[in-house]
C-alpha cells in the first residue's frame, strides 16, 4: 500500500514523500521534494500522485508485438 507523507522541514518547507506499507511498516519510501509556496506544494503533490499511479513505469506487455498478424 502507498501513501503520501506531508511534513514541515527544518527549514520551515513542507517536505513531499511518497512512502510503500507491508505488513503495517514502511518498506520503501521516495523523497519527491519540499516546497515554499501553495504552488509548489501542489505541483509536488501531483507527481506524488503520479509516481503512485506508476506512471514511470514501462508497460508489462508491447501490444504492437502481441497482435496477430493476418
Amino acid at each position: 500500500m502507498a501513501f503520501i507523507r506531508k511534513f514541515k522541514t527544518g527549514s520551515g518547507a513542507t517536505g513531499v514523500q511518497v512512502c510503500w506499507k507491508q505488513g503495517g511498516k514502511v518498506v520503501r519510501t521516495e523523497h519527491i521534494g519540499s516546497a515554499n509556496s501553495e504552488v509548489a506544494l501542489n505541483r509536488l503533490l501531483e507527481e506524488a500522485r503520479e509516481v503512485m499511479r506508476g506512471k514511470d513505469q514501462k508497460p508489462l506487455f508491447d501490444m504492437n508485438k502481441t497482435k496477430k498478424s493476418d
